[in-house]
Order: structure tokens, then C-alpha cells, then sequence
């Protein structure tokens, strides 16, 4: 079978997919984090309700990573389709409108109410949330024409960059309405905060018709249609590879999401809830802004030591750095600076290992043409792995002893330090990135194994990687 080779081409066809790709990770940050704020201006809005680290805390936090857990299930394995990302993109906007105004002051629903309803609301945006957010797609900027190490770079600029960037905007919006409107209209900060996701939910629905070119552009230079490969042969031969790759995203999202989206919950109780809110929000925001430097310094470690060492060493110093946390949590809060920054060094070696290589490892995790199937598996996993943490976070600091308590403000420091070793030692002995030519090689043992074991590969077009692909 002669397989056709794509050239490389002039035009930046790729920029056309980095578009889309950034704005929906970008809202997906965003409106994961947001709620982390408005938990915390709840909290002190309604002092003796279920915030803080109860019951409401929980379910607003992990609606989001529950709706995409969802959206991925569904339509995670279909092909990508532009129609359908514009008609999740305008579901964005609508529901970030609702959540905006069922948040207002002016309504007069009870707290119970405001609750079931906001949940509503925050589970169809993680619905809406989950388009670009299979590995899958950012996979595909690979073939339009750019060399390998500037690929890589693009390619966690656009996801894991833009979300960390989501993150710390997320954090900074409602500060700013809080010099504005003061302490005296929390529910309005609140309410803005939320309401103003329908900027970037517009943004990224107003840049799907450039993805729509860039996949016509796709389907133009692919080779063929879509192809059906036998899902239990494949994981009967990559069951390691798709073992230690799920449970790296488990484990990461499991540590990220929460520390992140908790991080003024943690900067309010280790001030005693007593400073001003303009403090804690505001080192919330020094905090989150440490993962940005952390996605580009791993994309630069990634050339040097290679996607297996920088996960690996990245792990074990962000353990290192949360035992130390921990250990010197006394003095450390009477210094919030210094707290705040030790955090934030914390979230950062996290984004540089597994947050800067796991979208490059899900393109060298097998044969080019599972890869979106096996990503997809890892993906869900991993988002999993956020809605459990965001659930049991609060429920951890309870477990030891409240937020009121140096145990109890300790105890997430420790579980996550002990999950980031966990997650190095599974790196070591599951995860196997394939070389440029073991990528090749791969895609034709794939062929072969599949014919021997009596498939008909006849109708299969399996791609050889162009010379410099991921």
C-alpha cells in the first residue's frame, strides 16, 4: 500500500487550530478556577451556611470536572467536528450568562436554591467546557508543517499554558471587582465574576469557524477517512502504556485541580479569616501565577533531559517542597509571603513535569493511528481524578482535625506530596515514550500484529509520521 506523504505547508494552517485549541483551554481554567474565589467571598458572605470546607463547597467545585468527565464520555471518541464545537461554544456563553445572573444580589432565592441551581448551571458549562480538552485534538497541530521542538513548545503553549493563564485571571477578576465594589457587595463580586466567563466562553465560540477551515484543511491533506481499529487488541498490546499514562493524568489532576482552585479557600484559613479579603485574593493571585513559568520552563527541560526525566525529578521536588510545607507550616504562616510563595513553587514543579509533558507523551504513547482513541481514555481518567480531588479536598482538611488547625491545613500538603512519589514511581516503571523512530517503527509492528492476529488491515490507511513529527 503506497501511503501518500504530506509536505509541509507554507501557510500557517496550524494557527488556525492554536486558536481554538488556547481560547477553549483558556475557559476551561477560567471557569474551573473562578468558583474557588467565589467559595471563599460566599464563605465570608454567609458565615454559618455550607461553605467554607462543608457540603456546598464540594459540590460547586467539582460540577465542572464532572460535566467534562461527561462531555468526554460521550463525544470524546467522535471525530472533530466544527459544527459541534460551535454549538458547545454558544452553550458556554448562554450558561455563563445564567450563572452570572442567578448569582445577583437581586434575586431572592434561598441559599438551597441558589445552590441546586448554580450546580446546574456549572455542570453544563463542564459539559461545554470538555470541547478541545481531549489531548486528541491538540495532537493534530503536528500536521501542518512544524518542526518537532517547536511543535512541542506550541503544543503545551496552547493547552496547559493557556489553562494555568485561565487560572491566574481567574484569580485576579475578582479582586479587581473587589477594590471596586468593596466588602459591603460580595454577592455582586461573586456574581460578575461568574457572569464575566461569557468574555472568554465568546471568544473561543467566535474562533470555531477558524477551526472549521483548519479541519477542512486536514481532511484535505489526510489520507483517508476515519478507521476502526479493534479497541481490545489495542489495549490487550498498549495495557501498560495506557496504564501508566491514565494514572500519571489521574494523579496529576488529582493534586492540581484542587490545590489550585482551593488556593484563598488555604490562604483564608491560614490567616485566620480575619485579614482583609483584598490579602487573601491577592496572594491567591501570586500563587497561581507560579504555573505559567512552569509550563514554559518544562517545555525547555523536555530537549535536555526528556519527557520521562523531567516528569521524575519535577515530581519528587514538588514532594520535596510540600513535605517542607508542612514540617515548617508554623513559621511559615506567620510569614504569608513566604507561604505563598513556597505554594506557589509547590504548583509549579507540578506544571513543570506532568502538566508540560503529558500532552507530548499521549502523542508517543502508541501507534499514530490509536493515539486519539488511547488520549481519550487517559483524559477521562484524569478528569476524574479532578472531581474526585476537588470533592475530597475540603472533606481531607475536615478529616484532620478543620481548618482552624495546623493538621488540618497540613493534611492536603501531605496527601499530595505522598501522590506526587506515587506518581514518579509509576512514570519509572509504566511509562515508555516512543522516539521520532520508534513511532515508525511502532506504526508498522501495529500493522503486523494486527494482521497476525486476523484482522483485516486491507481497509486500514495507517499513516507513516512525516519526517520531524512528534
Amino acid at each position: 500500500m503506497t501511503v501518500p506523504t504530506e509536505q509541509p505547508s507554507t501557510k500557517p494552517y496550524w494557527l488556525l487550530q492554536f486558536g481554538p485549541t488556547s481560547a477553549a483551554r483558556f475557559l476551561n481554567g477560567y471557569t474551573n478556577a473562578v468558583i474557588g474565589a467565589v467559595i471563599t467571598l460566599l464563605t465570608r458572605q454567609y458565615p454559618g451556611s455550607q461553605f467554607g470546607t462543608q457540603y456546598y463547597t464540594k459540590l460547586l467545585a467539582s460540577m465542572v470536572p464532572a460535566g467534562t468527565v461527561f462531555h468526554l464520555l460521550i463525544f470524546g471518541w467522535w471525530p472533530d467536528s466544527a459544527c459541534l464545537a460551535v454549538v458547545f461554544g454558544y452553550l458556554n456563553v448562554f450558561f455563563s450568562v445564567l450563572s452570572g445572573c442567578f448569582s445577583s444580589p437581586e434575586n431572592s432565592f434561598s441559599i438551597g436554591e441558589f445552590m441546586c441551581m448554580l450546580c446546574v448551571i456549572r455542570f453544563m458549562l463542564g459539559i461545554g467546557a470538555g470541547v478541545r480538552n481531549n489531548p486528541g485534538s491538540a495532537i493534530h497541530m503536528g500536521q501542518y508543517g512544524i518542526t518537532k521542538n517547536a511543535r512541542q513548545w506550541w503544543l503545551v503553549l496552547c493547552t496547559k499554558t493557556m489553562l494555568s493563564v485561565g487560572f491566574v485571571i481567574a484569580s485576579f477578576v475578582p479582586l479587581v471587582l473587589y477594590w471596586i465594589f468593596g466588602n459591603q457587595q460580595l454577592q455582586m463580586i461573586c456574581s460578575v465574576s461568574l457572569g464575566l466567563g461569557t468574555i472568554p466562553a465568546s471568544v473561543a465560540a467566535f474562533c470555531e469557524p477558524c477551526w472549521k477551515q483548519s479541519v477542512e484543511v486536514h481532511d484535505h491533506h489526510s489520507s483517508g477517512g476515519a478507521v476502526c481499529v479493534p479497541q481490545w487488541l489495542t489495549l490487550k498490546q498498549y495495557w501498560k502504556n495506557v496504564l501508566g499514562l491514565s494514572s500519571a493524568w489521574f494523579i496529576y489532576d488529582l493534586i492540581m485541580y484542587p490545590f489550585g482552585i482551593y488556593s484563598s479557600m488555604i490562604t483564608n484559613n491560614i490567616t485566620g479569616g480575619n485579614s482583609s479579603l483584598s490579602i487573601v485574593l491577592g496572594w491567591s493571585v501570586v500563587i497561581s501565577l507560579f504555573c505559567i513559568p512552569g509550563t514554559v520552563l518544562g517545555t525547555f527541560l523536555i530537549d535536555y533531559l526528556g519527557l520521562k526525566t523531567t516528569m521524575i525529578v519535577s515530581l519528587l521536588l514538588q514532594a520535596a517542597i510540600g513535605f517542607t510545607m508542612c514540617i515548617m507550616y508554623s513559621p511559615l504562616t506567620n510569614h504569608i509571603a513566604t507561604f505563598a510563595v513556597m505554594y506557589g513553587i509547590f504548583l509549579s514543579l507540578g506544571e513543570v513535569g506532568p502538566g508540560s509533558c503529558l500532552s507530548i507523551l499521549a502523542a508517543k504513547s502508541g501507534p499514530t493511528v490509536v493515539n486519539r482513541q488511547l488520549s481519550v481514555i487517559a483524559a477521562i481518567i484524569g478528569k476524574v481524578g479532578a472531581f474526585i480531588g476537588t470533592w475530597v479536598f475540603p472533606q481531607i482538611i475536615d478529616s484532620f482535625g478543620g481548618s482552624n488547625t495546623m493538621k488540618g491545613n497540613t493534611g492536603p500538603f501531605w496527601i499530595g506530596s505522598g501522590l506526587a512519589i506515587l506518581s514518579a514511581a509509576t512514570i519509572l516503571f509504566l511509562v515508555k515514550p516512543f522516539t521520532d523512530d520508534g513511532m515508525k517503527s511502532e506504526d508498522k509492528a501495529f500493522h503486523v500484529y494486527l494482521e497476525e492476529n486476523g484482522y483485516d488491515v486491507s481497509c486500514m490507511d495507517i499513516a507513516q509520521p512525516a519526517e520531524g513529527d512528534v
